[in-house]
């Protein structure tokens, strides 16, 4: 009995020691990513406005064939919503909604994530003029972990998990608009 309560004031030193941490360790994470593409800001801006062609580049719209999709709304506007279910735990089950566009240079998201585990994120692409012929296309994400869970921040690096998907897709979206 005596060795049982030194060990459980050191548990509870622990808890309260990493309870403090998390007070301190950031709630925010942001990654991006961006490319450039041969072809005039417009054109580019026109096709990535479009939830539904990021079927065509997006690694995580690909990754599940089988998965269900669903689209409620216009395309292309606020209030869009593209929505999934997949069998395969690491797609999920989710939606994403257009939550903000100014047209020509930038599209907001609100992504909800409702399998295999429940969060809501921040996305965004952005168009950028490079040349007349040429366009800077960024594509990044904002998210939060609350209180105390904001403590794994230290152990996950969502810009090394996220960042070559991210990467692979704008590559995607160059090969497809490139194309003659």
């Amino acid at each position: 009995m005596k060795i049982l309560k030194p060990i459980l004031l050191s548990l509870l030193g622990i808890v309260v020691v990493l309870l403090i941490v998390a007070a301190l360790v950031t709630k925010e994470y942001k990654i991006s990513r961006e490319i450039t593409i041969a072809k005039p800001k417009n054109e580019v801006f026109e096709y990535v406005k479009l939830l539904k062609n990021q079927n065509n580049y997006s690694v995580w719209a690909t990754t599940d064939p089988d998965m269900v999709k669903e689209f409620r709304g216009t395309d292309g506007t606020i209030g869009f919503v593209s929505a999934w279910d997949s069998k395969v735990k690491d797609v999920g089950k989710g939606e994403q909604e257009i939550i903000g566009i100014t047209d020509g240079q930038r599209i907001d998201y609100e992504i909800r994530f409702l399998r295999p585990m429940q969060s809501t994120d921040h996305a965004y692409m952005t168009t950028e003029v490079v040349s007349e012929s040429t366009t800077k296309v960024k594509w990044g994400f904002n998210g939060k972990m609350d209180y105390p869970a904001n403590l794994m921040l230290l152990f996950l690096n969502f810009d090394k998990m996220l960042g070559p998907d991210l990467d692979q897709g704008l590559t995607k979206l160059k090969t497809l608009l490139e194309q003659p």
